[in-house]
């Protein structure tokens, strides 16, 4: 069976034949593991069953200094964090959209890579990434503090650059869909280490009504759509699902019960994620990891799962620990 019929079956709530699983690395990960790592081709290496088209934050053109631009505007200072950065200009002083240009979604540089599958050669789970999505592109173009003030101070403008963002986001999508993908995978953390970061009111009355549109222009479609939430948001995960949402990452284990909601949502909700990356993989022993990914996989193998570090892994984590992390999901192919 192909890999990306295993993960259709994980989204369709059926049984698959084993737990799929997907690993990403930070730069500095990558560089450890690589230098540990016989094999030229991480990727085989790793065996993942994803495959991302296109870039998650548009695409970003470097403007020298350990600064890039991306293709809102928004200049990422990568001096510390080499994988997304800080941002550093506030394109949206004022709450208005007044005088902004919102990118081109028929950019071709946006779907640069993507194809349709081509015959059995295609074999991974093809997804399409939205980094930025809506609160996260709203606050990097307004500044975090203004926009939580917005909130409160300015209710009609949080509503129109939302709205007008998501309208944007739905061009994307269906350009997205055009060029052949078989998820699409929004990025939008809204949680803290507990609970949502603007609270259950302010994502009901702004963020919900966006995500629904998006949502459900994805299903129409007939892709798949995966959301990458950091922090602690179950007590969304129903209106998630009443809007289209298919599968939810990082599942990170230090904030939620994810053996507890494997099995709560199973044939309703698909998970990505659940391995720690805050505690197991960069302090446990190669013991610790494998006894977290077996665990994992026994949950997950009734479906509803794909296993993963809740995180793209650090560049703290032993390279030992990255190899039994890998070998431990190979061997269900044994």
């Amino acid at each position: 069976m192909k890999k990306h019929e295993v993960v259709t079956m994980v989204l369709e709530g059926k049984r698959p034949p084993y737990v799929p699983w997907h690993i990403t690395l930070t730069q500095e990960a990558e560089e450890k593991l690589k230098q540990h790592c016989s094999h030229g081709n991480l990727e085989s290496f790793m065996g993942n069953h994803l495959k991302f088209q296109g870039n998650p934050v548009g695409y970003m053109t470097y403007m020298g200094d350990h600064r890039y631009q991306d293709h809102f505007g928004v200049i990422w200072n990568r001096s510390i964090d080499k994988d997304i950065g800080v941002v550093e200009n506030c394109l949206l002083p004022e709450a208005s959209l007044k005088g902004f240009c919102f990118p081109d979604p028929e950019d071709p540089m946006l779907y640069a890579g993507m194809s349709e599958r081509t015959g059995d050669s295609d074999n991974l789970f093809r997804i399409y990434p939205i980094g930025f999505s809506l609160f996260e592109r709203a606050w990097t173009l307004r500044g975090m503090e203004r926009l939580y003030m917005d909130m409160v101070d300015n209710p009609k403008f949080v509503h129109q650059l939302f709205s007008s963002l998501a309208d944007y986001t739905l061009e994307v999508v269906h350009r997205a869909c055009d060029a052949g993908t078989d998820a699409v995978y929004f990025g939008d953390d809204w949680g803290a280490q507990h609970g949502l970061l603007m609270g259950p009111s302010h994502w009901y009355e702004f963020i919900y009504p966006q995500v629904k549109r998006l949502y459900q222009a994805v299903r129409s479609r007939g892709a798949y759509v995966f959301i990458h939430s950091c922090g602690d948001v179950d007590e969304l995960f129903d209106s998630l699902i009443e809007a289209g949402l298919s599968c939810f990452n990082p599942f990170q284990p230090e904030v939620m019960d994810v053996f507890s909601l494997l099995e709560s949502y199973r044939g309703k909700l698909a998970f990505f994620g659940g391995l720690s990356t805050q505690q197991t993989l960069p302090f446990g022993s190669t013991d610790d990891v494998r006894d977290a990914v077996h665990a994992l996989l026994k949950a997950g193998k009734p479906g509803g799962y794909i296993c993963s570090p809740a995180h793209a892994v650090e560049g703290d984590v032993p390279v030992e620990n990255m190899i039994a992390l890998i070998e431990t999901l190979q061997e269900q192919l044994r």
